[in-house]
Formats: C-alpha cells, structure tokens, sequence
C-alpha cells in the first residue's frame, strides 16, 4: 500500500469477478507491487493528478482469460494500465513521462490507455500498439 494507492485497487478486476477468477497475488508477487505501486506515487506527482488504474495485476488465469501476453508484466505484479484524463491524452502522457528521469521498464502508449511496468531488467523500452483485425502489433518510440 501507497499514499494513493492499494492493493485492493490494483487487483480489483471486473472480468475476474464475472469469470468467477481468483486473482489474490502471492507474497512474491505483493512485494513486486509494492515497487508498482512507489512508481505509480511517482507518475502521480509528475502528472499532477490523479491516475486511473483500469488494469493493475492480474492472476494467471485471469490474464490467460483477458488475452493477456503469456509474459505480461502485469501477472508479476510489475505493471497497470491507466489514464489520467486531468493531464492529458494518453500519447501525452507518454511522451511526458519518457522526457522525465522516471525509471521504468516499459511504457506503452494503446490507444485510450497508457500501460507501464516498473519491472527493471527491462530498460525504459517506449512502443506504440497498433491494433488490427489480425492482431496487435507495436513499433518503437511514442
């Protein structure tokens, strides 16, 4: 837990509840969040508002159910998926945060959303998703 956020807040999955899907992180897992969550503290104070976490960790079971990467960041608790509509667009919102010395792994800019991942061994990596009736596929920089 953060000054502003929790981790019921970054568990709480509407498609778990539907699916009927546990989606209770481990102990290893709560530790990697608690690194999530000081850089989303970070964000918040960069982007001078509050952030809106729409997807924070997900189970498994769950992210296998969501479509989710089989190496998503999110299952280890490194990674959120969030908006911060007082700030900007999401384009925006990437673009101030790769300017900053904020460090992260990964910064996504998707369409309505902006993904990050504060999992260290990968290095600040900045894509762009580009969704297709085929498929999503990504290019480098915002």
């Amino acid at each position: 837990m953060s000054l502003h956020f929790s981790t019921e807040e970054l568990c709480r999955s509407d498609a778990a509840l539907r699916l009927c899907i546990d989606n209770t992180p481990d102990a290893v897992t709560l530790a990697n969040m608690s690194v999530l969550m000081a850089g989303l503290e970070q964000l918040r104070e960069l982007l001078g508002g509050p952030i809106h976490i729409s997807s924070g960790y997900r189970s498994p079971a769950l992210n296998e159910a969501v479509g989710g990467s089989k190496t998503s960041d999110h299952v280890q608790g490194y990674a959120a998926d969030f908006t911060c509509p007082s700030f900007g667009t999401p384009l925006e919102i990437v673009r101030a945060i790769d300017a900053s010395s904020i460090h992260f792994g990964q910064l996504i800019q998707e369409g309505r959303w902006v993904h990050i991942s504060f999992k260290l061994s990968r290095k600040r990596e900045v894509l762009t998703a580009h969704f297709a009736p085929t498929g999503t596929t990504y290019t480098q920089g915002a």
